[in-house]
């Protein structure tokens, strides 16, 4: 099985677990707003190619051929710094539509974090699906479990910030010990995301949006809303 060598990169939406539990009743608006997101994040690195979502999380990866450390790296950084504002100026839009339902008003509590690797992989098609296979792609999935206990963070492995160079100046990273089920003992490093240089600030949506946006999220709830509703009807009834 060929192997090649790729950026491997997961934005994980943080609090989504609480979040859709908290939210069932209105399961449809916390499944449009989560997919929302994703659907920001992912268009927001055209660099990158989407593997897979593995349920609040977005698996990215692209090819490294000819990349110097410091290429990777700033590449790593740039992709972390345009899918945060993505995702936040998302975010926004969703707090701004007119539905005042629980999901909506609370999506301000979600926040995100990455982590990334660099490393071998080759290519797996079971039934016409095409996945990434490898220790390396394990290993990436492995630093979610970590003890970072800032909000938002960008965290890669002592591979990336090792050839980081002049593309890791001013960033205050923080070593990290970690030790990975399946990978043992390693080195990580850590940033808040908030100590990367923005990007410019996304304008908030204008009313024709923010009323666009309130009846889409009212018709992706009606299809979870109306069966209830029946069946609460039918009991009345019998």
């Amino acid at each position: 099985m060929a192997t090649r060598r790729e950026l491997l990169l997961i934005a994980d939406i943080g609090g989504y677990t609480d979040y859709m539990q908290f939210h069932r009743s209105v399961l449809g608006h916390a499944e449009a707003a989560t997919r929302r997101m994703l659907d920001k994040i992912v268009d927001a690195v055209p660099g990158f190619r989407l593997v897979e979502i593995e349920g609040d999380a977005a698996f990215l990866a692209r090819d490294v051929g000819g990349l110097d450390g410091p290429a990777v790296f700033a590449a790593v950084s740039s992709a972390a710094r345009a899918m945060h504002r993505a995702f936040h100026a998302e975010r926004r839009h969703i707090e701004l539509n007119l539905c005042p339902c629980g999901s909506c008003t609370a999506t301000n509590g979600l926040k995100l974090k990455f982590v990334a690797h660099v490393g071998e992989v080759a290519t797996q098609t079971i039934r016409r699906r095409t996945k990434l296979v490898g220790l390396d792609v394990i290993h990436v999935h492995r630093l979610l479990k970590n003890p970072v206990t800032l909000p938002e963070y960008l965290l890669v492995t002592d591979e990336l910030r090792a050839d980081a160079g002049a593309a890791a100046d001013g960033l205050p990273l923080e070593p990290l010990a970690l030790d990975l089920e399946g990978i043992g003992a390693t080195r990580a490093h850590v940033v808040a995301l908030s100590a990367l240089p923005p990007l410019p600030d996304l304008p908030d949506p204008r009313w024709p949006r923010r009323v666009a946006s309130t009846f889409a999220m009212v018709g992706r709830g009606l299809p979870h809303v109306l069966p209830r509703r029946t069946a609460r009807g039918l009991a009345s009834t019998g």
